[in-house]
């Protein structure tokens, strides 16, 4: 992806330099042998100065090579650097993603880390709480990322899940003027620059702090299993789904001592379990047919099987057979159901 060879620019820079200034900063950014990069503690100590010093050092290094005619020279690699970040991420892009993008060998992504710090074009933001170090040539568009991203994430329920279409499509809206601009890919890593926001393993995007995306657990992957499933779950599937899409080891007893603690799920069948935000009610059958007969009112034996079968996956003897609780329920003159008041 890049026309140049980082370590040979690298050390014709360096040369530059005397030979401390020369040693603090292959330290600093990893560019020795080993790849080591030390802080500026560890080098102080080495040379018997403040971190204070070294970081002085590190300056005069910079400003001295950039003042230099080697830089001069290789202007035009500077310049290639800037446009892979207007052209990668549309003019700002998260630091490790931009890294990854350009080499996968630790070592030359600090030579290429080192000549983005040298280089003038374009410059870097460091993280916070919300947002990844970043690089960017147009302070601009990167002040409008960084809000839009603030945006969507405040736009989104604590434990929400939307699919890719629709962040992306919340994105678009929040960015107005630039959208348009930039391609699906861009916008994508423009994504990557939040920290607030994330996906999860199966691609679904929310809050980064949910467990619904950032997965720990058996619980949290049968979270997302169900989910997925659309529809009420046997414990024993859930734990085969957890390992055929994550192939991750999930033991049938521990997948339903998960269920059973977790409050995202409801048991609504033997050994059936749904979500709770689907609507089920929790508790045997008696206590929904209850809660029904409270809510609605007295109904009649099909309306009352309706209603159940919409929260419950039970046969429909199952529902008549509870209905003969005497403790419970009374049958009215019109064959309507009712609670038995004291």
């Amino acid at each position: 992806m890049i026309t140049f060879k980082p370590k040979q620019i690298t050390k014709k820079l360096l040369a530059a330099l005397p030979d401390r200034a020369r040693d603090v900063l292959e330290k600093r950014y990893g560019l020795g042998a080993d790849a080591e990069a030390f802080t500026l503690e560890s080098i102080g100590q080495a040379y018997g100065i403040t971190r204070e010093r070294v970081r002085q050092i590190e300056g005069y290094g910079i400003n001295s090579i950039q003042k230099s005619d080697t830089y001069q020279e290789y202007k035009p690699i500077f310049e290639e650097l800037h446009t892979l970040i207007s052209e990668l991420g549309g003019g700002v892009i998260a630091e490790d993603h931009l890294l990854d993008l350009l080499s996968s060998d630790q070592s030359s992504r600090n030579h290429i880390y080192f000549l983005l710090v040298v280089g003038d074009p374009f410059y870097r933001a460091k993280e916070n709480s919300s947002y990844q170090h970043r690089w960017y040539t147009e302070k601009k568009i990167a002040e409008s990322v960084e809000k839009a991203l603030r945006n969507v994430h405040e736009s989104l329920d604590r434990d929400q899940l939307v699919t890719e279409e629709e962040i992306l499509s919340r994105f678009r809206d929040q960015l107005i003027d630039i959208a348009d601009k930039h391609d699906e890919d861009i916008l994508k890593r423009w994504l990557m620059i939040s920290k607030d926001i994330s996906r999860n393993p199966l691609g679904e995007w929310g809050h980064t702090s949910s467990p619904n995306v950032k997965v720990k657990g058996i619980r949290d992957y049968a979270y997302l299993v169900v989910k997925r499933h659309g529809s009420p779950m046997h414990f024993r599937e859930v734990a085969k789904a957890i390992e055929e899409l994550f192939h991750r080891k999930a033991h049938i007893a521990t997948t339903h001592n998960e269920l059973i603690k977790d409050k995202r799920f409801v048991l609504v069948g033997r050994g059936l379990y749904a979500l709770s935000e689907w609507g089920y009610s929790a508790g045997v059958v008696k206590d929904v047919l209850r809660d029904i007969i409270e809510k609605h009112g007295p109904l009649t034996r099909e309306e009352i099987i309706d209603k159940v079968r919409k929260e419950r996956y039970v046969k429909d003897n199952t529902i008549v057979v509870n209905l003969q609780d005497t403790n419970l329920f009374k049958k009215l003159p019109n064959g309507a159901y009712a609670l038995v008041t004291e």
